[in-house]
Parts: structure tokens; C-alpha cells; sequence
């Protein structure tokens, strides 16, 4: 039986009408969980999902971490383009290039609000995201950029800046306007609309920009971190962020960041708190580091540690990193000149230490270290393959120094166990062999990671043991696996260091809280 006309066209209409509800349904639904992949739940916690990159060998390889000496700070209220990192409240920092990070999430600037991708970094203090002003760097054109213009809530500021990495810097101005985090609206934030980049490292980024949660001390400019407005502004019920990264490669989610509070089900067990012992950065004391409970012997009596989301890698001294490499087999950079201290020098070493001379000066009496003042120059370790010379010594005395304080560490590690002579100085050669390569990773054996020993860190009385599969990055390269040791070289002088860096790699394998309210770190095992 035919239809009518007129209710032909009506149930028509009501089809289209239909398809058009559904489609507007669709569309809302993808708008609304654009930014950030961001969850809400009755417990008041806003949770923001991360996206997770792979790695690949040729970035990871141009990825670096590296010391950043004191600047004096420009007068309070003075911001120019000279403006750096660095502090009255942050005499060392370190630098890194981002390539090597991994987890990044989606935000919202203006209004309405533009969808950039940006690092959640606690090891910096700024937001910073590309400006619809860079036409002069190549990398600006392949990631999505800020247009005050479409923004009715913009505030122009206008002073310029200048933010240094470790392979260049990038430089911009100060605006402001609105920040949307998942639900959250951070009204009158400041940030920088980056306009140049100095160098190419961003081109192979998959984020836009970057967003510190550390502390305000180590703002360039001073600028309030996203972070302390989110606070200032009510949104937050507890001072708290809590991450949890996921390190299997194979799942679809990154991880999850919450703030406001802690998700229970992203951890086993307790949380152990560590307080904050210097201001800027998330700093912390770390003890011993042991290799299967052996020490290593530097951080005996403690070292400073940054808790850093933003890079991926274990960063720590030279002299520890060495016997690590050395001790999971790690193919880096033969280093001639420390063969040659322990050829010339060992027997001297060896000598003074059984014979009681304190260990600091053993060096110093050799006439390998200067004395200056009270103690010698160098009394810390620098990255040896760097060949790094510091002011006020003659140039050629750093490395013979820097391999003789890493002896008599080594020296001493092995008398400890009762070793004897000869295996000492069979350690201590092979160790020089493991020393880190500065212009590459270290390689391991993929077949050899389930036979390899744990690396212990003492945090808080308590060890928290990172095993092979957690400290070793595993990087598909075409139809092959390379696997390279998450430990890199950063040597900072005392009092500010020895430091570790403690990266993705720590995060990924505990569950870590920063709470700003109590100023203080919190480990549990990642469930």
C-alpha cells in the first residue's frame, strides 16, 4: 500500500531530522573529550589521560641532559631578553631537549579555547606553547600554534624571554590569557608565545609546548606557574598532582595524571614521603645506589635527586653510571686516558688508600688536583668525556683530576668487598671501558636483560629496586629491537651536587605524588 504525499515527506523528514541528532550527538561527544582525554569523576579529582610516543633510535640518541653554570639574576621586577633559568634560589641547573620525552596530554588556551599538546614537565616552571608569530623557524610550522587574535579573553604583555635547553635555546614574549586543563579554566594566566626556535629538536616532537609544575623560584621571569593559579583560583581540594605512567608499549593508554588528589588504583601498598630539601626544583635526598646490593659508593652519605617527568632517562654521576654500564655490560665510549691513570697512577692510589690516607686528598697529593682555599678545585666529577675545564684551572689538569677521584671511588668500592689487587685493578680497567658515551646510548645485549642484576635506590631508609626490564628502554628499529641503558652521565659540583635526575624511567616503575601543600615526594610501586 502506497503512502500518502504529505506523510511520505513527514516520515522523511523525521529521518533526516534523526541522523542529524545523532551526528550532532557524535560531534559533541568528540568535542567534549578532545582536550585531554580528561575523565570526571564524583571524587572531585580531574584527571587528565596521556598520549604515549614511541622512541626511535636517531632521537634518542640526539636526546641530552647537561649542567647549566650561574647567571646572576636580573633585578626584581626586570624581565628582558637576557632572562635565563637560572635564580637566586637555583645556583645549579640542568638542561635537557625534550627528545627523549615520551608522555604528553592536551590543553586548552583562550577563548574559546585552542587545543595544544604539552609536556607535563616538573622539572621547569613555565608554559610555554608555539606563537601564530613564528614564521621564521621551520619547526613552528609542523605543530599547532597560539592566535591571540581568535582569543576574546587575551591580555597582551609583550616582554620578551629567552628559555635555554641543552642544544640551543628558543625565545619569545609574555602574554596572557585563559588555560583550560580538562574541566578546569585557569583564568589570566601567564605564559610564552615562543617565536623562535634556535635549533631543529623540536621539529621532531610530537607536542607543542611545555607545561612546568615545579615551583615558581625557577620561573623565568618569575611568571606564577599554571599550577599555583589552579590553586590560588579554588580549583584544587588538595594541594596535590600524582602521576602514573604506563611503561608497556604495547597499551593504547599513556598514563594519567591527577590533580587535586590520588587515585588509588594506580598503585600497590604505601606511599613513601621524602621532603623537599632544596627550593625550585622537586629535589630530594637519595642514598646508596647499589648494584644487587653491592654499593657503588658515591651516595653513601646521600646525593641530591630531581624528580623530572619531562625527560625519560636515569641521570646521575659519571663515576656511578660507569660501574653500572660495567656491571649490565653496556657497550659505550673506551676512554684511553683513564686506562692511563690507572696504569701510571694505580699503584700509587692503591698505596696510599691501604695505607690509610683519607680519600679525598689522595688526589690532591698525587698533584693531580689543585687545592684551592679550604678544599681542592676539583672536587667533584665532571662529565670526563665532555673534557670540561673549569675556570681557574689550567687546561689539561680536569681530566687527569676527574679520572683520579673516579679511581679512588672505584678503589674503594672493591677494598670494601676484600678484593684483591689484582682483580681491583682489572675492575678499574674494565670500568674505564664502560664509561658513557657523550654522543650516544649505551647498547645491551636484548638477549642478555632477564640475566641482568637490579639497580637499587635508597629513598627514605627504604629500597626501591629497579629491575632490567625498568631501567632498560627497548626501541623497535624497523623490524629489529635495540635496547640501550637508561642510565646517562650528569655531574653537578657540591654543595648542589653529586645529583640524580630521576626521570620517566623512576616514574614509570612507582607511582609518585608531589605535594605542594606538605613540600614534599611520594613513592609506591605502580600497580
Amino acid at each position: 500500500m502506497l503512502l500518502p504525499k504529505k506523510l511520505f515527506q513527514r516520515e522523511n523528514l523525521i529521518t533526516m531530522e534523526i541522523k542529524f541528532l545523532l551526528l550532532l550527538a557524535i560531534f559533541i561527544w568528540a568535542w567534549s573529550s578532545s582536550l585531554s582525554f580528561t575523565t570526571s569523576c564524583d571524587d572531585g579529582l580531574l584527571r587528565i589521560g596521556l598520549k604515549k610516543r614511541p622512541l626511535d633510535l636517531k632521537r634518542i640518541n640526539a636526546a641530552s641532559i647537561a649542567r647549566g653554570e650561574v647567571s646572576d639574576p636580573p633585578p626584581q621586577g626586570l624581565r628582558d631578553e637576557n632572562i635565563n633559568l637560572y635564580t637566586t634560589h637555583a645556583e645549579i641547573v640542568y638542561l635537557k631537549n625534550y627528545l627523549d620525552t615520551q608522555y604528553f596530554g592536551e590543553i586548552g588556551i583562550g577563548s574559546p579555547p585552542q587545543t595544544l599538546t604539552v609536556v607535563f614537565d616538573t622539572g621547569s616552571s613555565n608554559l610555554w606553547v608555539p606563537s601564530s608569530k613564528c614564521i621564521f623557524s621551520l619547526s613552528c610550522y609542523f605543530h599547532s600554534k597560539y592566535r591571540s587574535k581568535l582569543s576574546r579573553t587575551y591580555t597582551k604583555i609583550g616582554l620578551p624571554c629567552k628559555i635555554p635547553y641543552g642544544s640551543g635555546h628558543i625565545s619569545g614574549f609574555f602574554s596572557l590569557d585563559n588555560v583550560k586543563i580538562g574541566d578546569v579554566v585557569i583564568k589570566d594566566q601567564e605564559f610564552v608565545e615562543i617565536t623562535r626556535q634556535g635549533f631543529l629538536t623540536f621539529l621532531a616532537t610530537k607536542f607543542d609546548g611545555i607545561l612546568g609544575l615545579g615551583f615558581q623560584d625557577i620561573a623565568i621571569g618569575q611568571a606564577t606557574p599554571v599550577w599555583y593559579n589552579m590553586v590560588e583560583q579554588g580549583h584544587m581540594a588538595q594541594q596535590i598532582i600524582s602521576f602514573w605512567l604506563n611503561r608497556d608499549p604495547k597499551a593504547k593508554v599513556g598514563g594519567e595524571i591527577v590533580f587535586g588528589g590520588i587515585d588509588w588504583r594506580h598503585f600497590r601498598g604505601d606511599h613513601t614521603y621524602l621532603p623537599i630539601t632544596r627550593s625550585g626544583y622537586w629535589q630530594i635526598e637519595v642514598g646508596d645506589i647499589s648494584i644487587e646490593d653491592i654499593s657503588t659508593g658515591l651516595c653513601e652519605t646521600g646525593c641530591a635527586a630531581i624528580v623530572d617527568s619531562g625527560t625519560s632517562f636515569l641521570a646521575g654521576p659519571t663515576a656511578i653510571v660507569a660501574q653500572i654500564n660495567h656491571a649490565i655490560g653496556a657497550e659505550g665510549f673506551v676512554s684511553l686516558e683513564c686506562k692511563n691513570v690507572v696504569s701510571n697512577y694505580g699503584n700509587m692510589i692503591w698505596d696510599y688508600l691501604i695505607s690509610g690516607v683519607r680519600p679525598e686528598v689522595v688526589c690532591v697529593d698525587l698533584g693531580l688536583c689543585l687545592i684551592n682555599g679550604s678544599h681542592h678545585v676539583s672536587n667533584h666529577i665532571e662529565t670526563v668525556v665532555q673534557n670540561e675545564t673549569r675556570k681557574g684551572s689550567p687546561v689539561g689538569e680536569s681530566p687527569l683530576c676527574t679520572f683520579c677521584e673516579m679511581l679512588v671511588l672505584w678503589f674503594q668500592v672493591q677494598l670494601k668487598q676484600q678484593k684483591a689487587r689484582d682483580k681491583v685493578f682489572k675492575f678499574a680497567d674494565e670500568v674505564c671501558e664502560r664509561l658513557p658515551n657523550p654522543f650516544g646510548k649505551s647498547f645491551i645485549n636484548c638477549d642478555r636483560i632477564a640475566a641482568l642484576p637490579n639497580v637499587t635506590f635508597m629513598l627514605g631508609n627504604k629500597s626501591f629496586p629497579l629491575s632490567p626490564d625498568q631501567y632498560i628502554l627497548r626501541i623497535e628499529e624497523g623490524c629489529s629491537t635495540v635496547c640501550l641503558s637508561g642510565f646517562v652521565a650528569l655531574d653537578v659540583p657540591p654543595p648542589q651536587g653529586p645529583l640524580w635526575v630521576l626521570g620517566d624511567l623512576f616514574l614509570g616503575a612507582y607511582h609518585t605524588v608531589f605535594d605542594y601543600g606538605n613540600l614534599r615526594v611520594g613513592f609506591a610501586n605502580a600497580a
